[in-house]
């Protein structure tokens, strides 16, 4: 009986989409899930984690919560409980920007071993220096037009305080 269960679940696991195993396990997730306007051509063009796209970070649509971070920043470590709750949660987009990193597999490695669930966008020239300040972290609320609606600048100190900006400024109920 043990081993029957055991071959359904395997079986049932086998047939989750590969975005959502992806995101299960920490591996770094693609960015076809972001939501971008198709009329904004032209703006910073960042490389996705995982190499196989580039979003231009002004094309980005919400409701989403946009988290710029950087693996070496340890205020950023200690917000990163606080995004997993709130992506747990399935009602609003996370997009995480990972700025001033020594290279991408440093990024990627941050992603696999935190267990990271959205998609990112890596800054690897620090483009992104001029939109969000030089300092880190920083969390940007943008709505279904694309306008910022609040800046958090600095640590997210809870789980109540991100769904708390999510509900005011996103107006998405959690």
């Amino acid at each position: 009986m043990k081993l029957f269960l055991i071959a359904l679940i395997t079986a049932g696991l086998s047939l989750i989409s590969p975005v959502a195993a992806q995101a299960s396990t920490g591996a770094v997730v693609s960015c076809s899930s972001i939501l971008v306007s198709k009329t904004v051509t032209k703006g910073i063009s960042l490389p996705c984690l995982d190499n196989k796209s580039h979003i231009i970070y002004q094309a980005i649509r919400g409701p989403v919560v946009v988290n710029v971070f950087g693996s070496w920043c340890e205020p950023c470590n200690q917000e990163i409980p606080h995004f997993l709750d709130l992506q747990a949660m399935h009602k609003v987009s996370i997009v995480g920007v990972d700025v001033e990193e020594t290279n991408m597999q440093a990024g990627r490695n941050f992603v696999i071993k935190k267990k990271i669930t959205w998609p990112i966008l890596f800054d690897v020239t620090s483009a992104t220096r001029g939109i969000f300040g030089m300092g880190v972290p920083v969390t940007w609320f943008i709505d279904a037009q694309g306008k910022v609606v609040y800046k958090q600048i600095g640590l997210i100190k809870s789980t109540a305080q991100l769904k708390a900006e999510v509900t005011k400024y996103l107006k998405v109920k959690l």
